[in-house]
């Protein structure tokens, strides 16, 4: 590995710690915003606010070249209660840097205070401190709010820490590398009744239950054997009484994809399985379906030249170009579904869960765990990709 030597590292580590320690909510990172903006106008930069309500785009320039590209940070937390114990866990009940923004927040940061310190490239670098990642899709509002025609940039890059690869490495794939989300809720109706007369209803719940069932085979059965998607019914809801058989049943859960053509045909198969379902119990279904983030997809041209900066500062041998992509969803798309660019994984290591010591569970911590932690061993190597990433992509 070769990260850069940072004589700013220890204040940079203090940063993100205290990050962690005071996390905000989607479009409610007010205190991180003013932190960022503050920070980056004491490195002498050219600082515009208020895209997505709390985003910061920080300009830095050099040379003469009329080029640019964009790096962007998700800056939000989760409403999450955290279960660590270390001196930086989260001083705000409900909330938590469980899935590592604190630090890809302070590596941007410190891209940002080593280009404009040394300027090593011919261009303009836009550092794009975005708010609202997790469901609430920051990244689509920055775009609709004028992100790319105020900030002119011919492809953007993103990066998240990973969990499970080990420190030291990153991943960078061409193509799909999140999948796109949609939310579905599905509303079976029967007749309620006594729950001791059932022939006298059409119960719902055994509709509902057999769907379910019938559910697991839309992927199975539907799609091309190469192709992916999840289908997962996460909740289920009905009945008041013990006594009494309900009315109506919902059912909520998501599907996951990486191509429209995919998402489509899950939709149709569960409309189908839906009414045919409902009509072998008497009973009628309806579903609605909530697109959220498309696939995140790399373009091919930035995925190579992210590989070549990974490879410079990881080593070859350390660069993952065939890792499976990830069912889990990203916002960063909607900036991919406009400009060119590449997101990649950066190894974050493999640490256990906090409690593990004390015999109550084992295992890796995963993004989203109340027990997860950005690794701050890895900020260096964060800063130097970044910075490394600028000064290939604008050489002089």
């Amino acid at each position: 590995m070769r990260p850069l030597d940072l004589p700013f590292l220890a204040e940079l580590t203090a940063f993100r710690r205290d990050i962690h320690a005071h996390p905000e909510l989607a479009f409610d990172e007010q205190r991180t915003s003013d932190q960022v903006a503050a920070k980056l106008v004491r490195y002498g930069l050219e600082v515009h606010r208020g895209l997505a309500k709390t985003g910061v785009v920080a300009a830095i320039r050099a040379g003469t070249s009329d080029r640019a590209i964009g790096l962007r940070a998700d800056m939000d937390a989760l409403p999450l209660q955290e279960l660590n114990e270390f001196g930086h866990r989260s001083r705000h009940p409900g909330k938590m840097h469980a899935c590592g923004h604190d630090g890809h927040t302070a590596m941007l940061l410190g891209a940002a205070r080593w280009l404009a310190e040394h300027r090593n490239f011919d261009g303009t670098v836009y550092c794009i401190f975005q708010p609202a990642e997790e469901a609430e899709g920051g990244a689509k509002v920055m775009v609709e709010e004028g992100l790319f025609e105020q900030f002119p940039m011919e492809a953007v890059y993103g990066l998240h820490n990973w969990p499970g690869v080990p420190v030291g490495q990153m991943a960078v794939m061409p193509g799909p590398v999140m999948a796109g989300t949609c939310a579905f809720e599905i509303k079976m109706r029967g007749h309620g009744c006594h729950a001791a007369m059932p022939h006298l209803g059409s119960d719902p719940i055994v509709a509902a239950a057999e769907l379910v069932q019938a559910l697991q085979t839309v992927v199975s059965r539907t799609l091309h054997p190469c192709e992916a998607g999840v289908v997962s019914v996460t909740q289920i809801h009905a009945g008041e009484a013990w006594n009494v058989i309900p009315e109506e049943v919902v059912l909520r859960g998501t599907i996951r994809s990486f191509k429209p053509a995919v998402q489509e045909q899950i939709e149709t198969a569960i409309e189908r399985l839906c009414k045919g379902v409902a009509a072998a119990h008497g009973a009628q279904a309806s579903v609605w379906f909530d697109h959220r983030y498309p696939p995140t997809v790399n373009s091919a041209a930035e995925a190579a030249l992210c590989r070549d900066v990974a490879a410079e500062v990881c080593g070859a041998d350390r660069v993952i170009v065939d890792a499976l992509p990830s069912m889990g969803a990203e916002d960063f798309a909607y900036m991919l579904a406009v400009k060119p660019g590449c997101y990649v994984w950066l190894g974050n290591g493999i640490q256990g869960d906090a409690h593990a010591a004390h015999g109550i569970t084992a295992g890796a911590c995963t993004l989203h765990s109340p027990h997860y932690d950005f690794n701050d061993e890895v900020l260096a190597l964060g800063v130097t990709y970044w910075v490394r990433l600028a000064e290939r992509a604008l050489a002089r």
